[in-house]
Parts: C-alpha cells; sequence; structure tokens
C-alpha cells in the first residue's frame, strides 16, 4: 500500500486529519481531478435526530456544508458541482418542513447573488429541475442568483432543485416531439446530442458529463440524480458512511480517490485490450 493509500484508510475524525491532509491534496492534485463532481446530500433528518436537534437544525447545518465543500472544489479547481437539494420526491414531506427548506434555500441563493467571493470567482450558479412548482419567491431568488452570475466561467454551481432524472428525460423527449411536429427538427436528426441539448436547464447551456458521484448517509443507491449525464459516462460512484451534516475534506479527498482508481483501472483495461 502506497503512502496516500495509507491516508486514506486512516479515519476521517481526530487529529490525524490535519497531518494527512496536506500530503494527501498534493497526491490528489498530482493524479488529476474531476471536472464535474455532483453529490447527493443525505442524513439532514437522521444526522439532526442522532443529536437530539430539530431537522430543521440539520437541514441548515447541511447547508453549511454545501458551502464547505463548494469552497474545496475552488481550491483544488474542480470546474462544475451539482448537489441534489429538492427532489420531485421530497414534495411529499411535511408542509412546516418544506417551507423551512424553501426559506432556507431561498436565503442562500440570495446570498450568492451579493456574494463577494461568488463574484471574485466567477462562480455562475444555476437551478434544474422543474423550478415551476417550487414557491414564486423561490423561483424569484433563483432568478436573481442566475441573473447575478450569468457569463461566469470560473466555476459553475448547479442546484438541483424540484428534480427528478426520469422527469428530466421525459421534459426533454416531450420538447424534442414538440419541435418534430412543428417541423423544426427531423426524427433522423435525434441523437443523443440532441436529447442532450433538452436535459435541463431548458434553453441553457447543458451540463456536461458527471465524471464522479458521492452520496453521503450510507445509501447505496444514485436515487434519480443526473442519470443521463452520470450513467452515460460510466460514472464512478463514492458512496460513504457519514451523514451530510458530517461529511468532512478527507472523506471528499476519499472520494476524488474512487474517481482516480477508476481512472487507472479504465486505462489498463485499454492497454489490455
Amino acid at each position: 500500500m502506497d503512502f496516500s493509500r495509507s491516508l486514506l484508510a486512516v479515519s476521517s475524525r481526530g487529529p490525524f486529519r490535519t497531518l494527512c491532509e496536506g500530503p494527501l491534496k498534493r497526491s490528489l492534485l498530482r493524479d488529476g481531478l474531476p471536472d464535474h463532481v455532483a453529490i447527493i446530500q443525505d442524513g439532514n433528518r437522521r444526522y439532526a435526530r442522532m443529536k437530539g436537534f430539530s431537522s430543521f437544525n440539520g437541514h441548515s447545518r447541511g447547508a453549511e456544508t454545501t458551502e464547505m465543500v463548494g469552497d474545496w472544489c475552488l481550491e483544488l479547481g474542480i470546474k462544475h458541482l451539482s448537489v441534489y437539494t429538492f427532489s420531485t420526491e421530497n414534495f411529499d414531506r411535511d408542509e412546516a418542513e418544506k417551507e423551512y427548506l424553501f426559506e432556507l434555500i431561498e436565503r442562500k441563493l440570495l446570498e450568492l447573488a451579493a456574494s463577494e467571493k461568488v463574484h471574485k470567482n466567477r462562480i455562475r450558479v444555476r437551478a434544474i429541475g422543474r423550478i415551476g412548482l417550487l414557491p414564486s419567491r423561490l423561483q424569484e431568488a433563483i432568478r436573481k442568483a442566475e441573473a447575478a452570475t450569468c457569463g461566469y466561467d470560473g466555476m459553475h454551481f448547479n442546484l438541483a432543485l424540484a428534480y427528478g432524472g426520469k422527469s428530466e428525460i421525459a421534459d426533454a423527449a416531450r420538447s424534442l416531439a414538440r419541435e418534430v411536429k412543428e417541423g423544426r427538427l427531423k426524427p433522423l436528426d435525434l441523437d443523443e446530442d440532441a436529447v442532450a441539448s433538452h436535459l435541463y436547464p431548458m434553453g441553457g447551456e447543458p451540463l456536461p458529463q458527471v465524471d464522479l458521484v458521492i452520496r453521503t448517509g450510507g445509501e447505496v443507491r444514485t436515487s434519480n440524480f443526473l442519470p443521463w449525464q452520470a450513467n452515460g459516462s460510466s460514472s464512478p460512484v463514492h458512496f460513504c458512511a457519514p451523514y451530510w451534516p458530517e461529511f468532512g475534506r478527507v472523506e471528499f479527498f476519499r472520494a476524488i480517490r474512487t474517481y482516480q482508481g477508476c481512472r487507472r483501472r479504465g486505462r489498463r483495461s485499454n492497454q489490455q485490450a
């Protein structure tokens, strides 16, 4: 086992954490980084129950983790970060919890629109999903954040809101069918590129292929998140035990190691073929 692998075997908690981050970061930078990281932020409510907090507090702690991960992506030079913030299935949750989540997301979006760090680093903020299903105040906050960062290309931060992977593909199919019916698109032109160009955000620059999916909270499934962008590129998935509010820097480094290991194995397979 090489030194970087031995570091990855150590728990991300405790005093050893700060000692291992420097060598591990240098090793990560040397071995290549993913361009697009997609994260399923799972475990806010379970974290809150474990700590004896309200679910609201768990969601607030989770939002703080999202901000930290954004900082790590900036630090490492990762170009695209997509986070699963609110799924179509989440509309079935308790009304009070939904209202709190919508207010929390609205506040964070308005903070992003005015953030000196966002503008200094030219971070583009976009929302993907069935945005029209969200409350009007949240839709307005989305418009403000997107307008304030439109044209930036330093980093891309995508929030999946009212999002479902099957819904995304169904909406793309309806849009393509409409164009064929109106004579603006020929059926023979319906290839993979045509489908990709009609995915979220509708009418905007499509998300690039996902290089790495991360899911926290101990669940081993991808929950309908970016199936076209991730599965089409055979994206590796890093499943980990920490609840999202507990997700730390070394665990993030472990996830990147998952990507790098898959890439090395892919290169060896191609050479042996």
